[in-house]
């Protein structure tokens, strides 16, 4: 067990980090904390277009910094990016800093989510499900390293996978309060 204050949520792309993550944050009463949106309220731009005026490479430096920076305080619920689990840095930091929720989702989840979602710029083009696929065979060994508690995917609805993660929470999280 890792008893720490903060929650921080990893998984892939479509898992549900931030949907779960804030309706987490609210029934523990912290703040919730979402790693791309603070990327984008830090650069001014979308996560699309810093990907696209520096590549992933410049993506990834930025999410470490800004990751980083949002681990520090106590008392949070952190959503992850989906890659952000790639910098063993960044694993440390989350590791150091947190209890670590991994949110599985299989394929066919991440695929239905992702439908209409055309704002991610490593699903851009053909084949989302090769892609998927490839994205899970790197990091599904980095959050099963790296995670203090798993949410299997059971495919439902969010407020049903929110009580689920409550329930599983509640009987493995040592919650130390914030200093």
């Amino acid at each position: 067990m890792n008893p720490s204050c903060n929650l921080f949520i990893v998984g892939p792309t479509g898992a549900g980090k931030t949907s779960i993550g804030r309706r987490l944050a609210e029934h523990y009463q912290l703040a919730f904390v979402d790693l791309d949106h603070e990327i984008e309220r830090h650069c001014g731009v979308p996560v699309s277009t810093v990907f696209e005026l520096e590549g992933e490479a410049g993506f990834r430096r930025r999410e470490s910094e800004m990751l980083d920076q949002c681990t520090q305080p106590q008392g949070i619920v952190l959503a992850t990016g989906a890659g952000a689990v790639l910098d063993p840095v960044n694993r440390q930091r989350l590791a150091a800093r947190g209890y670590v929720l991994w949110l599985q989702a299989g394929i066919e989840q991440q695929l239905e989510r992702l439908a209409r979602d055309t704002k991610r710029p490593l699903l851009a083009g053909e084949d989302r499900r090769a892609k998927l696929a490839a994205m899970r065979e790197a990091r599904e060994p980095l959050y099963r390293e790296l995670a203090d508690l798993v949410l299997p995917d059971e495919h439902e609805s969010v407020h049903a996978a929110t009580q689920r993660a409550i329930a599983l929470i509640d009987n493995h999280w040592n919650r130390t309060r914030a200093a």
